[in-house]
């Protein structure tokens, strides 16, 4: 076992030149996490000063012009840098070939490549803070983001370079699952968190190349005047959106899809009960990914596309409801008369099924197309958003990184603590966007730096909960410092976990297994 110990991964080669050059899944999958972290910090601090901003009406510390450039940052970040890879890149290469029972993933080096492109896009985009910034939303719409500061073009460039990465890792996890399961490991036997993120992987290939493509056209239309967006050279700026909104819709189910993935793992391990509904959970990550290509006309409904594509959209819309709900049954019903425990990581995954549940409610509105009419480019779209971004893929993020925490550095961290994170961020959450929804439907307006009187008790509620959010993060990185530094060995199964990476040595050796394994039965195996 010492010997076993003193190969484990993050002893394998010493200095930071073995991380940096590294073939190791595991190693790549922390260097996303120590990016992806930093990156949700900076964009952390932006939301808490938009908020800050927004606490009284007129202007605080900010001009309007100051606040839509902070505001770019806060999504351009959260979505691209963040929300996006966040899972998939980080949790999926720790965890996705050990939960295979391989030892790497099927291409090694282009998983390194992957991170350094995922970097040097980030730079680029970074870069565009030099350049004069960027006032246009995380969305780029045109025909503004053609006429506005020069550092739109680095934006939108470290966009379109991080695509590269999405689609890469997609490719490597596809043939991954194909072609690296343990013998004996069926489709029908992998864990549920495999079928979450190879659906995801999927809507990567597939659906990325559109927004790269897109994006390459407005670097084009700002640098050599091109015309397909600008109206006065024959272009369309709504078409923008119908290319952007192509991507960016299936783009919320690459950051949803694997955070449902991860409270599949965490319910079944919870409750210590065999999955209510294998074949419907993982069938309904497929649907999910398929549905997804074709409701992102719902983003237009007052954008003058015709009444007949408006209801199409809609019905189509309310139809990916459907295998979502499926999930959320099979949870519960997973979770009925179960033996559960509500360790930190449980308490995400159920705070996850509440937001989520709030989330998804509020989008059938937002799919109704009279309503929508109303509520459209209102705070009831932010708050709506962030119920099942924040609410759904950051609770999944950190149930995640709780469950695995022991498997990655073999020590435990301070549960206590960890379960008052939970209430933190949970309460503040809470705090913060449901009285958006109540500010939406009085006719609130987004991105806005500045708001009439009547709503200002409401703003005055975000910004506190806001506060409360930002305490509950910075008690998380408290947490992981402390288990990091002092936390007490772990052992190879703290949670009694039914999956391959429970059966190897925490932290992991190099190479995963010493042995192959053989599958000889379903990945969840509670009598």
């Amino acid at each position: 076992m010492a010997h076993e110990h003193s190969t484990d991964y993050l002893h394998h080669g010493k200095g930071l030149w073995s991380w940096l050059t590294t073939l190791d899944h595991k190693r790549i999958g922390l260097m996303y996490m120590i990016a992806i972290l930093t990156f949700f910090f900076f964009g952390g601090i932006f939301a808490l000063l938009i908020r800050l901003e927004l606490m009284h009406p007129g202007t605080q510390f900010m001009s309007p012009t100051v606040y839509n450039q902070v505001m770019t940052l806060h999504g351009t970040m959260m979505v691209f840098m963040v929300i996006i890879p966040g899972i998939p890149a980080f949790l999926g290469n720790f965890v996705l070939p050990i939960h295979l029972g391989a030892k790497d993933v099927a291409f090694p080096r282009l998983n390194l490549f992957s991170w350094y492109i995922f970097i040097a896009g980030a730079l680029i985009a970074a870069s565009a803070v030099v350049f004069g910034g960027v006032d246009t939303g995380w969305t780029f719409y045109t025909p503004y983001s053609i006429q506005t500061y020069k550092g739109t073009v680095f934006m939108v460039l470290g966009a379109f370079v991080m695509g590269f990465s999405s689609i890469l890792t997609g490719l490597n996890f596809i043939v991954t699952v194909h072609k690296l399961r343990a013998p004996g490991m069926t489709m029908n036997r992998v864990p549920l968190f495999i079928w979450s993120i190879y659906s995801t992987a999927i809507i990567q290939v597939l659906a990325t190349p559109v927004l790269a493509i897109t994006l390459l056209l407005l670097v084009m239309e700002r640098t050599l005047g091109i015309g397909f967006f600008d109206a006065s050279l024959g272009g369309d700026p709504v078409l923008f959106q119908h290319f952007f909104w192509f991507y960016s819709h299936p783009a919320v189910y690459i950051m949803i899809l694997p955070a449902m993935g991860i409270i599949s793992e965490l319910v079944v391990t919870f409750s210590r009960k065999v999955v209510f509904g294998y074949t419907a959970i993982a069938y309904s990550s497929i649907g999910i990914a398929a549905v997804s290509f074709l409701v992102w006309g719902h983003h237009m409904f007052v954008s003058g596309q015709s009444e007949f594509a408006g209801k199409i959209f809609s019905f189509i819309t309310m139809l990916v409801g459907v295998p979502t709900a499926i999930k959320m049954f099979n949870w519960v019903s997973t979770m009925y008369k179960g033996s559960i425990r509500m360790d930190s990581p449980m308490l995400f995954a159920v705070g996850f099924m509440f937001l989520f549940a709030i989330g998804g409610v509020t989008g059938i509105f937002l799919a109704t197309l009279s309503i929508d009419v109303h509520l459209h480019d209102t705070y009831f779209v932010v708050a709506h958003f962030h119920y099942v971004m924040v609410g759904g893929t950051l609770m999944a993020l950190m149930g995640g990184i709780y469950y695995w925490f022991p498997k990655m550095f073999g020590k435990m961290f301070n549960e206590t603590l960890a379960r008052i994170t939970f209430a933190l961020i949970f309460l503040g959450f809470n705090i913060t966007f449901f009285p958006q929804f109540i500010a939406g439907v009085q006719g609130m307006p987004r991105r806005y730096q500045d708001y009439i009187p009547e709503y200002e008790w409401l703003n005055r509620i975000s910004t506190i909960g806001s506060w409360l959010i930002g305490a509950g993060f910075l008690l998380v990185l408290y947490v992981l410092i402390q288990g990091l530094r002092k936390g007490k060995p772990a052992g190879p199964n703290p949670w009694g976990a039914k999956t391959l990476e429970w059966t190897i040595p925490s932290p992991p050796p190099h190479e995963n297994f010493t042995t192959t394994p053989v599958v000889s039965g379903g990945p969840y195996e509670y009598r």
